[in-house]
Order: C-alpha cells, then sequence, then structure tokens
C-alpha cells in the first residue's frame, strides 16, 4: 500500500487523533493531502478544529482534577508551569487562545490554565476561539505549500509521493531536533 493511499484511507482519523494531541505536523500535511484531492479541505478544519478543541478541554479538566499531583510527579512539566502561571496573571485571554501555537506548551499549557482560577466556560468559549484559528492557519500552511509547490513543479502528481515522504521526514528531523535541544538543556 502506498504512502497516498494510506493517506486517503487513514487521513481523517490522523487529523482527528493529531489534533486531540499536538497535531501540527498531522495537520500539514493534511493540508497538502487536501489540495492533492486527498481530502476535503473543509473536513480537514473540521476535524482538526473537534480534535484540538477535545485536547485542550481534557488537558484543563486534567488540570482542574489531578494537576498538582501531576506536576510533582513530573518536573518538567512543572518546570513548565511557572512561565504560564506568571502569563496566565498579566495575559490571560491571548494565553488561552493562543497557548496552541506555542511551541512545547499546548498540552501544559492547558493543564496549567486549569489550575488557575480561570473559569471553565471562559476556557471553553477561548479554546474554541484559538482551534478555529489553529485549524484554519496550520491546514492552510499545507494547502498553501501545495499550491506552491504545484506552481514551482508543473506535474506535481508526478512528485507527490516524494513531497509527501519529505514533509514526513522534516517534521521528524524537527522533533529529533527539539528534543535534543531540550536535553541539551
Amino acid at each position: 500500500m502506498s504512502l497516498t493511499q494510506l493517506l486517503a484511507q487513514y487521513g481523517y482519523l490522523a487529523v482527528f487523533v493529531g489534533s486531540v494531541l499536538e497535531g501540527e505536523t498531522v495537520l500539514v500535511l493534511a493540508g497538502f493531502a487536501a489540495h492533492q484531492g486527498y481530502l476535503s479541505f473543509p473536513l480537514v478544519i473540521t476535524l482538526a478544529f473537534c480534535g484540538g478543541t477535545l485536547g485542550d478541554q481534557i488537558s484543563f479538566f486534567i488540570g482542574r482534577y489531578y494537576g498538582a499531583p501531576l506536576l510533582s510527579r513530573f518536573p518538567r512539566l512543572a518546570s513548565r508551569a511557572q512561565p504560564i502561571n506568571q502569563w496566565i496573571q498579566h495575559y490571560q485571554t491571548g494565553l488561552i487562545v493562543g497557548v496552541r501555537f506555542m511551541y512545547g506548551f499546548r498540552i501544559a499549557g492547558p493543564l496549567v490554565i486549569g489550575m488557575s482560577d480561570v473559569s471553565a466556560w471562559r476556557f471553553l468559549l477561548l479554546n474554541l476561539l484559538g482551534a478555529a484559528i489553529w485549524a484554519v492557519l496550520i491546514a492552510g500552511a499545507g494547502y498553501l505549500f501545495g499550491e506552491t509547490l504545484q506552481w514551482l513543479v508543473t506535474d506535481l502528481k508526478q512528485y507527490e509521493e516524494i513531497a509527501l515522504l519529505l514533509i514526513v521526514v522534516a517534521a521528524v528531523l524537527m522533533g529529533l531536533v527539539h528534543r535534543l535541544y531540550a536535553r541539551h538543556r
């Protein structure tokens, strides 16, 4: 089974699951696949919006009910909680909307916000706004990548599997570099 066949068969599930977690890579790839006609762009955005909202709501409520024991058990998570706590005091609305764009804070952010005095309704409304912006921008970046690549390469269908593979390899490499950098610090 080819990469494009796998994408067509499991792409929507991957978009949703990836968006519940930290799904930027999956979402960029899905945007590109939508440009190529393998996935529906509006459905990709809808699934990313739903998955992104759900993931952050789950993290928020985990923080609300189990936050303190988690921070004491995972010191790395606790180290990320400190700046978020300070930001909540000064930039609550912007932080809630934008936390999904802050690399490395996607899971820790809503968890720590859940431990604060931010109401669940306020978080939900701002989380919905943030998820909508995030889904459109990140999927749109993948779609725009496909458009740009098609403009540069006239017969893109001939190279699409290579392009998809390059996106996956680049995402994996970026993740490895981030992990190495985090370990070094």
